[in-house]
């Protein structure tokens, strides 16, 4: 059952009503870039980009920097300080 054009036209009703007149072009071209964006990702198109820039850099041995070393251990916390004027615990 294909929708036809009087129920297209109350759909299109609904959105002006529940959105307003105001909001409908941002809307509209927020969904026109979302589904240009999405066709673009499926035929993969990088926007214009040239193809050989989307690759990264090839980087050679004499480039790539040596490891850090690791870091030098921490010194174990010293103990808290307790105080030795206690009271009894009956007292």
């Amino acid at each position: 059952m294909p929708i036809g054009l009087p129920e297209l036209g109350i759909i299109l009703l609904i959105i002006l009503l529940i959105f307003g007149p105001k909001r409908l072009p941002g809307l509209g071209k927020q969904i026109g870039t979302g589904m240009r964006e999405f066709k673009d990702s499926i035929t993969g198109k990088d926007g214009g980009e040239d193809e050989n820039a989307a690759e990264p850099p090839q980087l050679s041995p004499a480039t790539v920097a040596a490891p850090a070393p690791p870091p030098a251990a921490a010194a174990p916390p010293e103990p808290a300080a307790q105080p030795e004027d206690r009271p009894a615990a009956g007292a």
